[in-house]
């Protein structure tokens, strides 16, 4: 895995809006745990991101892949999927999360033997 993917600056694009998104879509509780969990996994993304930007190995996208699965379930299992905006966003962009993981890991996978 030498070659630069788009996927992983989709993905630090990803994560710098999960960090911004608890302002410009205004969550109620602005000391919430629906902020809370959008601060900590938007830096993962984008950190992991990041170092896939340097270094494209495929542990990056597992690891994204898990914290898209988890940015999905957070509303319910944290107890905020009465806040509309955070529960629409974290689920959105969790899926967007898991789609961009499976565009890198479906071919690399998939791949005849030659």
């Amino acid at each position: 895995m030498k070659d630069r993917r788009w996927q992983d600056v989709a993905m630090l694009i990803l994560g710098l809006w999960l960090i911004a998104s608890p302002f410009v879509l205004q969550y109620p509780d602005m000391l919430g745990i629906a902020v809370l969990n959008s601060y900590v996994f938007g830096f993962g993304v984008m950190l992991f991101a990041a170092i896939a930007l340097f270094k494209p190995q495929m542990w990056e996208v597992w690891v994204n892949l898990v914290l898209g699965v988890w940015l999905m379930a957070a509303p319910v299992v944290l107890g905020f999927r009465t806040e509309t905006d955070a529960t629409a966003n974290h689920l959105l962009i969790g899926l967007l999360i898991v789609i961009d993981a499976l565009s890198v890991m479906v071919p690399r996978y998939t791949r005849k033997a030659t």
